[in-house]
């Protein structure tokens, strides 16, 4: 029985900058931005949206289409937390007025989670081949003004269905995984901006790469030369390029730019105007591959390369099902991507200052351009969304 991914949705804020107005702020070259890390917009989240309206936005094309009926557990992956106690899904599956039968948690470790629900949600439908499961990523993605990593930031959000019998990518099930303690990557609890050491991080990014990806090999006996196609994590999308580069030369496999590019270039388009999407980044990836590849990828086989700081590791795979056109979203995808208001500088700067409030007074927060929900306002240290739909 195979089991993988039925249905993606992805969304993300009605918001950007464009990276060449960053780059005149900042005083620097837009190709700086545009050729150095490969990004050309970040999407800026409202002060109402949040990882809750974002996920829950991501879901409702699924929700409409009954896909969500004969789900049983929702499990939300997250580097954007929202409170210690409450998972962000119960307030999904609220707004989506899913089943009470659901079994809801939040999942937590850098951008490798949304990696870990989809592994337990195919556990979970091999025990109950009936039933499906809802995965959802979701994240924003914020750096210091100023900061080395302010470029690379974004917002987003991937709403998975999982299933027997997938209608868009059948999950193999080997794969090879990789965790060491390190300090690459980390955001306390006492701060709204991660921390970040770069170059040591792009350094362990690479080592998990290369450790996953040779145990998968030692246990499927595949070489690179085997996958049509592959999504990476995308911080940024240079680093896709260059963590596929690091690895072929590894394991003394041909490389040419041509190849990388028909290898990674469709997976990478989203991720360019929308920023980094954190533990959404890989699964951004795949919707912008199934949506975008002019070549029907019908049986072809998907390399994934999932990465979260701190660190975990893991590199596995999956075939493209007949007829997956039929299920993606592209129009949908391609329709809120190009319908995005730009933002001035200031309007950026703004936005970013505008910090939710933590005193657990009452507010009403204005409303800006969202998708179906709103993070409405704070009354008595609870947060409360709003529904936009009729």
């Amino acid at each position: 029985m195979d089991i993988g991914i039925d249905r993606i949705s992805f969304y993300t804020s009605n918001y950007f900058v464009d990276l060449k107005t960053l780059a005149s702020a900042r005083s620097v070259e837009a190709d700086k931005y545009y050729v150095g890390i490969g990004q050309e917009k970040m999407g800026i989240p409202p002060p109402d949206e949040d990882v809750v309206t974002l996920g829950a936005s991501a879901a409702w094309p699924l929700k409409r289409d009954g896909e969500l009926d004969d789900v049983e557990l929702l499990l939300f992956a997250t580097e954007s937390g929202i409170d210690q106690s409450k998972a962000a899904g119960i307030y999904v599956h609220g707004l989506l007025e899913m089943s009470p039968r659901c079994r809801t948690v939040e999942l937590k470790q850098a951008c490798y989670s949304a990696t870990a629900g989809l592994q337990l949600a195919i556990g979970f439908v091999a025990r109950n081949p009936g039933k499906k499961a809802l995965v959802i990523a979701s994240d924003i993605a914020r750096y210091e003004l100023g900061s080395p990593g302010e470029a690379t930031q974004g917002c987003g959000a991937v709403a998975m269905v999982v299933s027997a019998n997938p209608r868009l990518v059948a999950i193999d099930p080997e794969c090879g995984y990789y965790t060491e303690d390190v300090m690459d990557f980390w955001r306390p609890n006492y701060r709204s901006e991660a921390l970040v050491d770069g170059k040591y991080s792009t350094m362990v990014y690479i080592h998990a790469l290369i450790e996953s990806w040779r145990q998968y090999a030692a246990l499927t006996g595949r070489s690179l030369a085997g996958f049509d196609r592959f999504c990476y994590h995308i911080p940024f999308t240079k680093m896709a390029e260059k963590a596929h580069e690091k690895l072929c030369r590894k394991f003394n496999e041909p490389l040419d730019s041509e190849r990388v590019r028909i290898l990674l270039d469709e997976s990478l388009r989203y991720s360019r105007i929308t920023g980094n999407c954190y533990t959404g980044s890989m699964y951004v990836g795949l919707a912008s591959l199934l949506d975008t590849a002019r070549e029907d990828l019908a049986g072809k086989r998907i390399g994934f390369y999932s990465y979260g700081s701190g660190c975990v590791g893991e590199f596995f795979s999956g075939t493209v099902q007949p007829g997956y056109r039929d299920f993606c979203c592209a129009e949908a995808h391609h329709n809120l991507l190009a319908n995005r208001a730009e933002l001035t500088y200031q309007q950026y700067e703004d936005i970013f200052n505008y910090g939710v409030p933590t005193d657990g007074g009452e507010y009403v927060f204005p409303q800006y351009k969202t998708g179906p929900f709103r993070f409405s306002g704070i009354s008595q240290h609870k947060r409360e969304y709003e529904s936009l739909m009729e």
